[in-house]
């Protein structure tokens, strides 16, 4: 599939690509890029020489990483990158993300331009330690922050008339203030990361004029991009792109796995840190909107699953290879577990307590991947596709 040109359009959306391949498959699927997936380059496994990406020293097989987003929750990828990237062995060739998803791939890719593997885990530190709400407070404002914030939080009365009080975020923020635009600026050269020979990046949007995903690729990504990409409508006003309105990229590809399939490699990495199963039903109104979030947050990702397992089967039924479907290699480094005990609202917690107690989970997660899963890199699709969909 060749690649659209930013300049032409900033926009990639899944109507466009799946054009682009001719599919003529009936159904959703139809306008599903994964249905139909040319492949002009042999796939690969193994980062060496002409490889486009990072690698390290040790690296031995090469990814694509998709990172889903959810608010602080991405301080969990923050720490599942943190020990791959220790660990050396895994390179990145490309990544695609929504929202939180959109900016630890930006810093990664970024940071590692800086300063290598090394400058890597410096910046996504430095990223969160700027995003997190007690960055610039003194331990004893810390301190008072976090007592005010259990004593209001889930009071159901406070709650309630926050609500009724709450005008929405024009009225309530005219000035348009966003604290993630500094630390952006502060930690990412946009620049360079446009101008670089590196991996690619893939940054999900929500057009909110047409209700279409648009996809931004790295070559004309500004802080912008990931606003947009974390955008939630509810707390901060939509995000003008070439006089064009922008929501949070998680409604309609959280993360968006099409754009991978440019990849060489036909591995790809997921780390999911929104809960698709729980096993209770919420009764509250808060519980209820929170689960909604966490299945709205989901939805379009089960979507591609689906499709992907749709073309193993086309594939499984012809017993050989078919001309214009690839295999995909699907494996998961997933919070769900790890996460249950996080209501969806607390993606909103942006103490450093809350982000280093993701962070070691994330770090937990990865380690035990790459105990049972590395190995499958390059052999198999280690994700089951139809329990993670069904």
């Amino acid at each position: 599939m060749d690649r659209i040109s930013p300049e032409i359009s900033p926009e990639i959306s899944p109507e466009t690509s799946a054009a682009a391949t001719g599919s003529d498959a009936p159904g959703d699927d139809a306008h599903n890029p994964v249905t139909a997936i040319p492949s002009p380059i042999a796939p690969t496994t193994r980062p060496g020489e002409g490889f486009r990406g990072l690698a390290g020293p040790r690296a031995e097989k090469a990814v694509a990483l998709a990172l889903q987003g959810g608010g602080s929750h991405g301080a969990f990828t923050w720490g599942v990158l943190d020990a791959l990237i220790e660990d050396g062995r895994v390179a990145f060739e490309a990544v695609t993300g929504a929202s939180a998803g959109a900016m630890n791939a930006v810093v990664l890719v970024d940071g590692w331009l800086a300063g290598g593997p090394d400058g890597a885990r410096a910046a996504l530190e430095a990223f969160w330690r700027e995003a997190s709400l007690d960055a610039d407070l003194n331990p004893v404002k810390q301190s008072w922050i976090d007592g005010m914030f259990h004593v209001w939080k889930g009071n159901p009365f406070v709650e309630a008339w926050l609500k009724v009080l709450n005008p929405g975020p024009y009225a309530a923020n005219p000035l348009n203030i966003n604290p993630l635009r500094g630390a952006l600026e502060r930690v990412v050269d946009f620049e360079r990361l446009r101008n670089a020979e590196t991996a690619d990046v893939f940054v999900s949007a929500t057009n909110v004029w047409t209700g279409k995903l648009a996809v931004f690729e790295r070559e004309r990504l500004t802080a912008d991009h990931l606003l947009a990409s974390a955008c939630l409508p509810t707390v901060f006003q939509a995000v003008e792109i070439d006089g064009v309105p922008y929501w949070d990229g998680g409604y309609l590809g959280n993360p968006a796995l099409y754009p991978l399939h440019e990849a060489r490699t036909r591995d790809i990495l997921l780390v999911q840190i929104n809960p698709v199963e729980r096993r209770e039903t919420p009764r509250t109104a808060q519980d209820i909107q929170n689960r909604l979030n966490e299945i709205t947050f989901n939805a379009n990702l089960m979507r591609e699953l689906r499709s992907i397992d749709f073309v193993h089967g086309l594939i499984e039924e012809n017993g050989q290879s078919v001309e214009g479907l690839e295999r995909v290699f699907l494996h998961r480094i997933d919070g769900t577990d790890l996460l249950d005990d996080y209501a969806a609202s607390s993606r909103l917690d942006a103490r450093w307590r809350m982000i280093e107690r993701l962070r070691d989970k994330g770090r937990a997660a990865a380690k035990a991947w790459l105990d049972d899963g590395y190995g499958e890199v390059g052999v198999r699709c280690t994700l089951d596709l139809k329990q993670a969909y069904q």
